[in-house]
Order: structure tokens, then C-alpha cells, then sequence
């Protein structure tokens, strides 16, 4: 593009002179202008390829060069949550990874790989370790991942240090970006970005609708002291306050607990109108069951997050009535804008290759994010003979310069802590364990920064 916006300009500045030359110089102009259509119209596949080979890429090499020699593959590498209990998070996500990179193609003729899954175990432990794993590896520019923002704190400063980047589709923590007023989060990183939305919006949608739209004016929060659903808590309580609401109770479970009665018998003592608990399962299924039988809270309003807006949550009885927020899923004919694949057609082939819809929302913000990152590959790369060469510093200049981006989630813009993501948030409302998908058609707040 630096090459065609430089024949461009001089193109222009010669008919310009032509033009200042006298009558004789009509063909002249009209051939210039003939050129600059014929570039701006799609002309220029050669002046790409010229570009190519001249080396015109994105980067200054402060972070690295890697060499993919002819006939091996591009190096990516999908980190999410693929067994255990928060599986039906990380397996969407991969598997939108995987469909991403084959309906994008090869780069400057090389194909991707994203290799085999890694697994982040939703915990830092996991996430630390795979990070290991991944940056042992020279080859690897990016990652998509993690699935858990508790993993992200331990992998992001891995990949960072090693020069790569990693995009996640559904790290939701503000530590991991900023506090939205241009401070950088306690885990930001340079080169981590995310298209999953950050949860201060979360918080303060969630807020918005207890107090202002069910007109309650007291409420508590539970957390499993995981950078989610701490983050996330801490958002809710704190816009609940700035509302004018009073939070009566903020305590924390740990992940293993089966009996909740003593945090909800501490909870009950304030006797809250609304109780937010924004955490897993299995946790989350135990709070559900047993919040009823507890003194002072058999009329508390039981409100969740996208951490439980999944299939296996939205199945047990115990859920149904509650209130669930999540990030805006209703993507209608969205389509991506570097591979042409919209949102529905990217479903009828995740159902095809695994027999199921994603049993979580975040598909299609890990579909936009794999797109993202082929897109910055391909801005940062350049052919040296047979092998392609990319500057690791140029593939975060890429995303660190994206604006505008139309994806399968919407219009994406990168700000300078990582948040890429829509930000729109929805609240459904549970009614029915046996018509999930009528439970989440069920939009009853909308909050669109």
C-alpha cells in the first residue's frame, strides 16, 4: 500500500505538470488519471507482488524477524479452556480459530496452522505453563487465547517478552487492558489485545438494569477470587453505588465449594433485593440450588454472567428466572470483512464439522480475532526469495492501528491498552430450562457504550 500511495502521488504530480504545460497535454492528463483509476480500482496485484519482493511491510524488526522457509507453514497457536469443567468455553473458541484460518487461506502463498489446541485450564497454572510450551517455539508469532482471564495473567507477560501477541476472544478482566480512563490494568501487557469486551461495561450494563429497570436499590455480589469474577463483581457494585444503590454484601467462594450456605447465610444478613454472582460451575449451580432455602433470601432476585450463559447452566431448573449478562450475540448478517463469512454462515458449519450450535458466546469474537491476526501476518510479511519473512513488531503495529475493522461481532477499533472489542452488552432472561435458545432470544436490556 506504501508503494501504491507513492505512485499515486507521483502520477498526480505529473499530470499536474502536464496540465500547466498547455492544450497539448490533454492525452497526457487523461492518461495519468487513467492510471491512478486503474490502481485504485484493483490494478495493482502486480505493484503488490513488486512490493513483496522489495521488501514494503509493516515494522522496524526491534522485536524479531521470522524466517518460513518454502514449504513450511505460518506458525499460530489456539490457548483456551478445552477440558475440565469450563470446557464448553474454550472448545467454541478453538474450533472458531480452526474455521477462521481455513476460510482465510494462505498469506503471500504460505498456509497457517494453528497446530495442536493448548490447554489453559482456566487458571493461571495452565495458562503459565502452555505459555511455556508456546514461546519455546521461534516460529510462533501469535496466539488466540486465553479462554479464562485468570490464565491470561500468567501467559500474557510470556508471550509479550517473547515479541509475540495474543488476542483473546474471551478474557473479560479490566486488569488485563485498562480502567477505561487511560490507565493500563495491574496485568496489561504490550501485545495483548482482546475482542471479548472489557467488564466495566459489563458491570455498569448489569448495574443499569437492577436499579434502573427493576428499581431495586439493594444488592450483593459473590466472586471466586479469579480475576473474572472478582473484576467483574467489582464493576457491578461499584456502578450500583454510583447509582445511588447500596451493595450490602461482596464476599467470595472457592471454585471446589459444594455447600454455600454459610456465604449465603452471610449474605442473607443484609438482606439484599438482587444477589450477582458472576462466577462458573459448577460453583454457580450450587448457589442457584440453594440461595432459595436460605432465610432472607427467598425473594432475592438471583442475577449471573456470561460465565454461566452457557447450555449446561441454562439446562438445571434451578436457573430458571434468572436474569444473565453476556456480551451482544444478535450478529445477524455481520459479515468479516477478510474472509467474506457472515455470521450465520459461519453457524451452519460449526454445526456441520461438530454436531452441535457453540454452547457459548464467544464464537465469533474468536473467529474475528484469528481473522485479525492472519490480517496483521499478512501486513507484516514479505517474500525473500522463496522463504516469507515477518517482523513481529509489525504485526502489533498492525493491531495496535485498527479502526473500523467489520467482523462477525461488529465494527472493532483497537484503543491503546488491547480493547477491541464491541462492547455491547445484553441481559436475557431465563424463563424456561427446557427452551434455552427462546432464553437467549430473550434480550430484555441492551447497554451499547
Amino acid at each position: 500500500m506504501k508503494k501504491l500511495f507513492s505512485i499515486l502521488s507521483v502520477l498526480l504530480a505529473f499530470t499536474l505538470v502536464a496540465a500547466a504545460c498547455g492544450s497539448d497535454a490533454t492525452d497526457v492528463v487523461d492518461a495519468g488519471t487513467d492510471a491512478v483509476e486503474d490502481a485504485v480500482d484493483g490494478d495493482d496485484d502486480a505493484m503488490e507482488d513488486d512490493a513483496m519482493e522489495d521488501g514494503e511491510h509493516l515494522g522496524d524488526g526491534s522485536l524479531g524477524v521470522v524466517t518460513v522457509e518454502a514449504g513450511d507453514e505460518i506458525q499460530i497457536r489456539s490457548l483456551e479452556a478445552i477440558s475440565g469443567d469450563v470446557a464448553f468455553l474454550g472448545l467454541p473458541n478453538q474450533r472458531g480459530t480452526q474455521q477462521a484460518v481455513e476460510d482465510y487461506g494462505q498469506i503471500h502463498g504460505f498456509d497457517v496452522t494453528s497446530g495442536t489446541g493448548l490447554d489453559d485450564l482456566c487458571s493461571a497454572d495452565g495458562g503459565q505453563a502452555a505459555a511455556q510450551t508456546i514461546v519455546a517455539d521461534e516460529q510462533v508469532i501469535g496466539v488466540i487465547g486465553t479462554s479464562c482471564s485468570g490464565a491470561a495473567t500468567a501467559a500474557a507477560p510470556l508471550i509479550s517478552e517473547a515479541g509475540m501477541v495474543m488476542i483473546s476472544a474471551s478474557n473479560t478482566s479490566p486488569a488485563l487492558t485498562s480502567d477505561q480512563q487511560g490507565n493500563a490494568g495491574e496485568n496489561y501487557n504490550e501485545g495483548y489485545y482482546r475482542t471479548a469486551h472489557n467488564d466495566l461495561f459489563q458491570g455498569a450494563a448489569m448495574a443499569e438494569f437492577v436499579f434502573n429497570d427493576l428499581g431495586l436499590t439493594t444488592a450483593a455480589a459473590i466472586h471466586d477470587g479469579d480475576p473474572y469474577t472478582e473484576g467483574l463483581a467489582s464493576a457491578f457494585t461499584n456502578s450500583f453505588e454510583e447509582l445511588g444503590g447500596t451493595v450490602t454484601g461482596f464476599t467470595a467462594v472457592a471454585k471446589e465449594d459444594t455447600d454455600m450456605t454459610p456465604v449465603l447465610t452471610e449474605i442473607a444478613a443484609g438482606s439484599p433485593e438482587a444477589l450477582f454472582f458472576p462466577i462458573f460451575q459448577p460453583a454457580g449451580d450450587f448457589i442457584a440450588d440453594q440461595a432459595p432455602g436460605v432465610s432472607g433470601l427467598e425473594n432475592t432476585m438471583l442475577l449471573a454472567a456470561d460465565g454461566l450463559l452457557v447450555d449446561g447452566y441454562l439446562e438445571l431448573e434451578a436457573s430458571e428466572g434468572m436474569h444473565f449478562s453476556g456480551p451482544d450475540t444478535r450478529f445477524g448478517e455481520n459479515k468479516n470483512q477478510s474472509t467474506g463469512v457472515s455470521a450465520n454462515e459461519f453457524l451452519a458449519t460449526y454445526e456441520e464439522n461438530n454436531g452441535q450450535a457453540p454452547e457459548a458466546p464467544f464464537w465469533g469474537h474468536a473467529y474475528d480475532a484469528t481473522a485479525l491476526l492472519l490480517d496483521a501476518i499478512d501486513a507484516a510479511s514479505w517474500l525473500d526469495g522463496d522463504n516469507l519473512m515477518i517482523d513481529r513488531a509489525g504485526v502489533r503495529e498492525f493491531l495496535n492501528g485498527v479502526r473500523g475493522y467489520e467482523g462477525i461481532i461488529g465494527t472493532i477499533n483497537c484503543d491503546d491498552f488491547g480493547d477491541c472489542g464491541s462492547q455491547k452488552i445484553t441481559i436475557i432472561q431465563h424463563l424456561d430450562s427446557g427452551d434455552i435458545e427462546g432464553s437467549k432470544a430473550n434480550v430484555v436490556f441492551e447497554y451499547a457504550p
